[in-house]
């Protein structure tokens, strides 16, 4: 007998076309439905539908590493909740099924775990949904996105694929998780021009030039981390560009000019702005 899981997997064959397009639908409705009960605009209710929709067609991702060990029962589990009458449920088993793809562990190399240790940096780190949900009214069609320590890049993967723009800049120092993030941009068929993949220190690359950039809190706020923030600041400020900063378990903000502002802040996701950009002083 076929559990719910393997009776929702049938709809997603290729050869079904019109029981995809009805099935994925009538899914849409049930999902916009629960989870317009929570906590979420109308219009993040909608971005996380075409998340779980998309999650729901996507066959396996590629894991030539084995980052992604319980995806399958995961995978099982959301399209079962899928079919449920709650809400909270679907939302949980969705949850657990980004964060197992986002992965709380990073491979690292002996050298690279201890330039991170050196850097004051953190080993893993899951970012949640929220940036993913509230990026998209800060993001046109020229933008360029920035995620410094962005693990295999999911997060900046799911912001292009849901408000496709100019550029997606991808930092992480790990060259294992880039290897991961470039796979996972491929499953996500997000063409390749848009997402540079840059495998370096986050302390190494400028944010000049980027219009939303998002944070993690990269690196402890001593020692090197401080002098990081700083710098960060420095050249944020010296930008000309009306940047947004997306900053989860923020470090920057006693670093940044008194132009940017606090937008929204909930505890845990605190968000920049700059809406005039400042004027260029005069050559003495």
């Amino acid at each position: 007998m076929l559990s719910i899981a393997d009776s929702s997997r049938r709809w997603f064959r290729p050869s079904e076309k019109r029981p995809v397009e009805r099935h994925m639908n009538s899914m849409a409705s049930q999902a916009r439905r629960l989870l317009g009960q929570n906590a979420y605009s109308q219009e993040e209710v909608e971005r996380l539908v075409r998340l779980i929709c998309l999650f729901a067609e996507l066959p396996d991702p590629p894991d030539p590493f084995g980052l992604y060990p319980q995806y399958a029962e995961l995978k099982d589990r959301f399209l079962a909740s899928i079919q449920g009458p709650d809400g909270e449920a679907i939302e949980e088993a969705f949850l657990l099924l980004y964060a197992q793809i986002h992965g709380y562990e990073v491979p690292y190399t002996p050298d690279e775990r201890s330039r991170v240790a050196e850097a004051g940096g953190y080993l893993s780190h899951v970012g949640g949904l929220s940036p993913i949900l509230k990026a998209a009214p800060f993001i046109g069609a020229d933008t360029v996105s920035g995620d410094f320590g962005a693990g295999n890049g999911l997060q900046g993967l799911l912001i292009q694929k849901l408000t496709p723009h100019a550029k997606t800049v991808q930092i992480e120092i790990s060259s294992r998780m880039v290897e991961a993030g470039r796979l996972l941009q491929a499953w996500l068929a997000i063409p390749e021009e848009r997402v540079d993949w840059v495998v370096a220190d986050v302390s190494d690359v400028s944010p000049t030039g980027m219009d939303f950039i998002y944070l993690y809190r990269p690196l402890r706020p001593t020692g090197p981390g401080e002098e990081f923030y700083r710098c960060f600041a420095g050249q944020l400020g010296e930008s000309r560009k009306p940047v947004v900063i997306f900053s989860i378990a923020d470090c920057l903000r006693s670093y940044l000019s008194s132009d940017f502002e606090i937008f929204y802040s909930d505890g845990h996701l605190t968000c920049f702005r700059r809406s005039e950009v400042p004027a260029r002083s005069s050559a003495a």
